[in-house]
């Protein structure tokens, strides 16, 4: 049920209690002195401590253990107890944290279920911060194409080492994504993943948060970095923190030790650190908004994210991905796409990538009337001020030019679109528009279209 670590000064006491509480399914380890029972935490922190404030032979009493206890785990709760109480050290004993107090000589029915109590908070305590880490954002990487294939294999060589990685790209993009996935797949996966929004932290409070504070009236109160210890600690878009604040998380990763706000000990932390940007951040550097020794300790390895367009063949995987998951977790209709639809989305251009066309798949679910396929009708038109719906690739002031540009224009616009779509496959794309290979390729010269290679993928445009 729990392990349980007693700590008083009288042999009689520590047995009475080990007996009571192992007779109630928990185990028990006992300490007769402040050395011995600093000694067992060490070895191994208990779920829960029972501690007497006067330990007689000590250099500590209780309150100093408590005092020290809280600083370093201040998820054990630390029942207080005491033959000589009074009201004054029971309030000192809750205001440095303590559980309870529970005065000598207690009632046995008393301290089983204080301790039952005591457990089951801490139960809770810390399955809500886990909840509070670990939000519903997936490390599942879906992907078939060539930018997908190349951004897999760079995370596959990181995750099981310890080195910095610096994830860029859009927003969108799936950045956080990525760093999931990493975490999942490293050997810190039991451990936290706790994601900092560098642009929602209030600077007033920067410190407060990433390092937490101790008090008088709350104890010790956790921030972001100590929650991660032993797990990942992301940053999402470095770039928005504060220089103030990048000068105190660059001593944090030159030291892996800061000290909370209004304490004194330097508290240590074991932490892998992720970062990621959708700016250049040599320019942030010489515009003097960022810390060029921080990025170089960050960007160790940087990877690329590629952008939704960088990647149009994992348009419709994507879709049907979050169509499935918003079936599941919304209970949003299980649709299809029509074949229409599908290469719809695909000529699209989608500025917030990723994350824009999940958000345009659950408007349609939501708005949809039927349980049939979905129909090129139903996306967002970005010319009514929808606002999510992508701006569509083929346009051009066609009505201004005389018919023979006008054609050219269009099948150039037409043509680089369906081979960006078709992740620069001129057989697929062929196929697709009803040419042989061999004619698509002479009109693809005659139209000057070329096609390069950028972040994996193959992708169409105008020769110069």
């Amino acid at each position: 049920m729990g392990d349980i670590l007693i700590t008083d000064d009288e042999a009689d006491i520590r047995s009475l209690i080990s007996d009571i509480l192992e007779d109630e399914g928990y185990s028990c380890r006992t300490a007769g002195t402040a050395e011995a029972c600093m000694a067992a935490i060490a070895e191994a922190p208990p779920a829960a401590m029972i501690l007497d404030i006067w330990l007689k032979d000590s250099d500590m009493d209780g309150i100093d253990i408590l005092k020290s206890v809280r600083r370093s785990h201040p998820d054990i709760p630390i029942i207080i107890i005491s033959g000589h109480g009074n009201i004054e050290i029971a309030v000192a004993a809750i205001k440095q944290g303590a559980y309870d107090y529970i005065e000598k000589p207690f009632n046995i029915d008393q301290l089983t279920v204080v301790i039952t109590r005591a457990m089951e908070t801490a139960r809770l305590r810390q399955e809500n911060s886990e909840l509070r880490r670990k939000d519903a954002a997936s490390a599942e990487m879906i992907g078939q194409s060539a930018a997908y294939k190349m951004l897999i294999g760079q995370l596959k060589k990181v995750t099981n080492s310890n080195s910095r990685v610096m994830l860029t790209g859009p927003a969108g993009a799936g950045k956080e994504v990525a760093a999931r996935y990493i975490h999942a797949k490293s050997n810190r996966a039991h451990a936290p993943f706790v994601t900092i929004s560098s642009a929602s932290i209030e600077p007033d409070r920067t410190e407060i948060v990433l390092f937490g504070r101790e008090t008088s009236e709350k104890g010790v109160e956790q921030g972001l970095l100590e929650q991660a210890h032993e797990g990942v600690i992301y940053f999402d878009e470095i770039a928005d923190m504060p220089l103030g604040t990048q000068s105190k998380i660059l001593r944090v990763l030159v030291d892996q030790a800061f000290t909370r706000v209004g304490g004194t000990e330097k508290v240590r932390v074991d932490l892998r650190v992720i970062s990621s940007t959708n700016r250049d951040l040599t320019q942030e550097i010489r515009a003097g908004r960022f810390r060029e020794e921080l990025y170089h300790r960050l960007n160790v390895v940087p990877i690329a994210v590629p952008s939704l367009e960088e990647r149009r063949d994992d348009i419709p995987v994507l879709a049907d991905h979050f169509i499935a998951a918003l079936n599941k977790v919304q209970g949003l209709p299980l649709r299809a796409l029509s074949d229409e639809t599908s290469a719809l989305l695909q000529t699209m251009r989608w500025p917030g990538n990723v994350r824009q066309l999940r958000n345009v798949i659950e408007r349609v679910l939501i708005l949809g009337d039927g349980s049939g396929p979905i129909e090129p009708s139903e996306l967002p038109n970005p010319t009514d001020g929808g606002g999510d719906g992508g701006e569509m690739t083929l346009t051009g002031s066609l009505a201004s030019l005389p018919l023979r540009d006008a054609r050219e224009l269009f099948e150039r616009q037409y043509l680089m679109t369906q081979i960006n779509r078709f992740g620069g496959n001129i057989s697929r794309t062929a196929n697709f528009v009803g040419m042989e290979r061999s004619a698509l390729h002479r009109k693809l010269k005659s139209l000057s279209v070329v096609t390069t290679t950028r972040g994996g993928a193959r992708v169409a445009r105008v020769d110069d």
